[in-house]
């Protein structure tokens, strides 16, 4: 078959016109599946050790109380594993990623140039373009990592310790509530953020120094309001945890002969679950970025490519 190239992201793509963030990430992902794929696997391999870790390691926890030190170890041949791949997947992802930038970044300049639009705006939309890039090479990994920890952390604490399982979904459900609100503010921030960011070029070679100030100011601004939207759900989720291991740490303390190994299983169990948790308001802010982002840059037309 023949190689991945700019042109099949183009040949999905030029009909459409201007771009949307989604059309965008799956022309990419039609244009190179072969790369993505294998990267991807190994996100997929990685995150099923990462799941399985608390589990291993409360058996082992056991296994030295018990004295079976053979068993116990069993629980470093686990780590090992989850370091290699881990290890197969940063190495894999610089290759794969940084080669399907280069090919973007191409006609993305040159779709600039044909829709005449000025050399500010055109160098600001190909720092945007890495953008997508960014997204499979950094977030989709996040995402997909703090997904199946999320759900997988609540299913197994529904098995083990049901309440607090219970508890968790009730969190994620409030979650799930009130992130479309969190989303819509921060989109028109980014898109405030970079019609600024757009006209920098422009502003530093032609304008002078209390516009400058001015400009720098707002964007100021802008990003400190972004921030400060972060830390305030940043700190809601810490509520949130704080009242899941209140719950946690009640129903242990009740629970008659609870083993040590089901005491680490549930509190790590958990503290995957509220980590991840906290992975979600970054993630909707980075989709909200590239959503404005979408509607601004076009990988490029057919005629880019000659």
């Amino acid at each position: 078959m023949p190689s991945a190239t700019p042109q099949r992201v183009i040949e999905h793509s030029h009909n459409i016109g201007q771009q949307s963030a989604s059309q965008t990430l799956k022309a990419i992902a039609r244009a190179y599946p072969g790369k993505l794929f294998a990267t991807l696997s190994l996100v997929a391999l990685e995150n099923a050790l990462l799941l399985a870790y608390p589990l291993f390691a409360g058996f082992a926890v056991d296994a030295i109380i018990r004295g079976d030190t053979a068993n116990a170890l069993f629980y470093a041949l686990v780590v090992l594993g989850f370091w290699v791949v881990g290890a197969a997947r940063r190495a894999l992802d610089t290759r794969t990623f940084t080669r399907i930038y280069a090919d973007l970044a191409v006609p993305v300049i040159l779709n600039q140039r044909l829709q005449r639009h000025s050399t500010s705006k055109a160098a600001a939309r190909v720092v945007l373009a890495r953008d997508f890039v960014d997204f499979f090479e950094k977030h989709v990994p996040i995402m997909a990592t703090a997904l199946v920890s999320i759900i997988g952390a609540a299913a197994m604490l529904l098995v083990i310790e049901p309440w607090v399982g219970l508890g968790c979904l009730l969190a994620l459900g409030l979650c799930l509530t009130v992130l479309p609100g969190f989303a819509r503010r921060n989109e028109q921030l980014h898109e405030r953020l970079n019609n600024r960011l757009e006209k920098e070029i422009s502003l530093v070679e032609q304008v002078g120094a209390h516009t400058l100030r001015r400009h720098y100011r707002v964007l100021s601004r802008l990003r400190i309001g972004l921030s400060d939207r972060e830390a305030i759900a940043f700190l809601t989720i810490g509520v949130l945890a704080a009242l899941l291991f209140v719950l946690a740490i009640t129903q242990l303390a009740l629970s008659p002969a609870v083993k040590a190994g089901h005491i680490y299983a549930v509190m790590t169990y958990l503290w995957t679950f509220v980590s991840c948790l906290d992975e979600a308001p970054g993630m909707v802010d980075q989709l909200a970025r590239l959503k404005d982002i979408g509607k601004r840059v076009d990988p490029g037309l057919g005629s880019t490519t000659h």
